[in-house]
């Protein structure tokens, strides 16, 4: 399984999200690709911010060779399951869309918490720590359900 977290600037909820996916999986022992992108290019190459890799580490998380990079067509194609925070990405994610197959991949990371009411991770980077810790929170409990959808599917 291939999955992308997407949000604005990846530099900090989508690389947190790939970080925290990444380790549970490691820790269940599962091999899966999980990559995280963003819309816009003013990050590009950047390491997550600082906050964030802050709380990651917090939880005994490394996310310091991620570098970020932009969303692009090619996602679709490289990825099974494509992840927004919010639905400024969704839109953005779906128009980029090519056809069914593209659209059918992208959902809201909290959806898997609570589906289809298209809750949305808010952006922690116009707020102090404690907004990264609170989305740190969000994205454990979805990317938990998530590494669960990987093992079950590798089960079968």
């Amino acid at each position: 399984m291939k999955v992308l977290f997407v949000c604005t600037g990846n530099i900090c909820r989508s690389p947190l999200a790939e970080g925290i996916l990444k380790d549970k999986l490691r820790k269940k022992r599962i091999t899966a690709e999980i990559d995280s992108a963003g819309f816009e290019n003013f990050h590009i190459g950047d390491l997550p911010d600082e906050r964030a890799i802050k709380i990651a580490w917090k939880h005994d998380i490394d996310i310091t060779d991620h570098r970020a990079r932009l969303f692009t067509r090619a996602d679709f194609d490289r990825f099974d399951k494509i992840y927004v925070m919010d639905a400024w990405h969704f839109d953005n994610t779906m128009r980029l869309s090519r056809n069914d197959n593209d659209k059918e991949k992208v959902d809201y990371v909290m959806n898997v918490l609570y589906p289809m009411q298209n809750i949305p991770v808010h952006d922690p980077w116009y707020n102090g720590i404690s907004a990264f810790e609170e989305v740190f929170i969000q994205l454990e409990k979805a990317c938990e359900i998530i590494a669960e959808m990987i093992r079950e599917q590798y089960k079968s």
